[in-house]
């Protein structure tokens, strides 16, 4: 996956839009952050997991997730992107973009898809 596969694929979705941050792209949703590239140019700083579950991830697929000290005690993982799959990733942006999109915006998403 690439950047731009997450952003064609996020801003099909209500209440997305480009933005950034740390000067890097990112992808808000009610100007709260939904992801963002990380300065490498790889990487998904993905918001949204709890430490247990990254924790799990990170062991259960390190070559796809991992974290850096900086965010060791942020609910964060670091997804590399070329190594990993939208099927890993999707469901990860959808349920962080549920946590932040309105409640209609949900509701009306649930209803056509």
């Amino acid at each position: 996956m690439t950047f731009d596969d997450v952003r064609t694929l996020v801003l099909a979705w209500p209440e997305v839009e480009d933005g950034s941050s740390y000067g890097t792209p990112a992808l808000k949703v009610r100007k709260k952050m939904l992801a963002r590239l990380k300065e490498d140019g790889d990487s998904l700083v993905m918001p949204g997991v709890p430490p247990d579950e990254r924790d799990m991830l990170v062991e259960s697929q390190p070559r796809v997730f991992y974290f850096t000290d900086h965010y060791r005690d942020y609910p964060t993982v670091l997804i590399r992107l070329s190594k990993a799959r939208r099927s890993t990733v999707e469901p990860l942006l959808r349920r962080q973009w549920r946590a932040l999109a309105s409640k209609k915006a949900v509701r009306d998403f649930d209803a056509i898809g």
